[in-house]
């Protein structure tokens, strides 16, 4: 099967793959789209991956074989994945396969590979049924606005004042969630115009370009006192104690990015004296992948304002060379097999 693998100083590549074989419970699912993630592009440019690896997990398709033992969905059924489990750990079986840790099996992010591919290979426990109304395009990026609905769902149930500092796909998924959940107002901080105007279509009540040097005195002006609740989804470091400094008494301070690097707290009395909620995500469960899903199919959430390229799987490493690595895309959405 063709599939985009990763080699030892080349990076992405396209050729020819062995096809897969399934062992007993495992599941074969012909791949319909995969998305590129900000994951993807940070474990190619640091090299933190084996040689012959097949990265994507943002993934659509339809179940076409199963192992005589394997769970999940007959063949036929239109699917994405939810990419981690064991069903093992306590993780698990508490229904948090997301902090999966002693036997974590994960596709296309970790051990199994994954969807830049013609077919990927799953456990049943990571396939979720696909509701009827919601294309495979929608359906592939389900998972990235499940990310930012797990960042939210961090936090209290608290509705109020909210900013959003970046306007990547993961904080412009969680503008829109934002505004469906019933928060106001809904502020965004983000340098892109292209992203900006993303974001007001998706609800956003004020956009702000952050490098602006009044940008903080402009929306104190709006929100007097600060934010109930801020969303660190950038990766910047200066941005966390930028938040403590935005955060209203009692606020909530979610890092829903990954910070690879050591980060320091200029001001950290400010915590103690704001008595602020400093808390963190990591990537989604199996139910908020769900949730976005049927939001999709009620005509409530809708990924296609992101895709900035729409590519063949051929045209990765051409893409990943000129567009990704270079900071050129918001989201970048492979056609693999047959759409739906």
């Amino acid at each position: 099967m063709k599939a985009v693998v990763f080699r030892k100083g080349k990076g992405l590549v396209y050729e020819n793959v062995p096809d897969y074989s399934l062992a007993p419970d495992e599941v074969l699912v012909k791949v319909a789209n995969t998305g590129f993630c900000g994951s993807d592009h940070s474990l190619v440019a640091g090299g933190l991956l084996s040689d012959g690896y097949i990265l994507g997990h943002e993934i659509s398709g339809v179940v076409v074989e199963k192992g005589a033992q394997a769970d999940g969905p007959p063949v036929g059924t239109k699917v994405c994945i939810r990419p981690t489990y064991c069903g093992k750990c306590a993780n698990c079986l508490s229904g948090k396969p997301h902090l999966c840790r002693v036997n974590r099996r994960t596709a296309g992010i970790g051990d199994l590979p994954g969807g830049f591919a013609e077919y990927v290979k799953v456990f049943g426990q990571m396939l979720i049924p696909i509701p009827g109304g919601v294309d495979s395009r929608n359906a592939a990026l389900a998972e990235t606005f499940a990310a930012a609905l797990h960042g939210i769902n961090c936090t209290s149930d608290r509705k109020g004042s909210v900013l959003v500092m970046g306007g990547g796909p993961i904080g412009l998924c969680a503008v829109r969630l934002l505004k469906i959940i019933g928060y106001r107002p809904i502020i965004l901080y983000e340098p892109v115009p292209e992203k900006r105007e993303i974001a007001a279509a998706y609800g956003a009540d004020y956009v702000f370009d952050p490098l602006e040097k009044d940008a903080d005195a402009q929306v104190l002006a709006l929100v007097p006192g600060g934010f109930q609740k801020i969303f660190e989804c950038s990766g910047v470091k200066a941005n966390i104690n930028r938040a403590i400094n935005l955060s209203v008494d009692n606020g909530e301070i979610c890092i829903v990015s990954m910070i690879f690097t050591p980060l320091t707290i200029d001001a950290p009395f400010l915590v103690n004296l704001k008595e602020i909620r400093l808390t963190a995500s990591n990537s989604n469960t199996h139910q908020e992948n769900i949730q976005c899903l049927n939001w999709m199919a009620e005509g409530k959430l809708d990924a296609r304002p992101l895709i900035s390229d729409y590519e063949p799987l051929e045209r990765l490493p051409a893409v990943y060379r000129e567009r990704i690595d270079t900071g050129l895309v918001i989201k970048v959405l492979l056609k693999i097999g047959e759409e739906f």
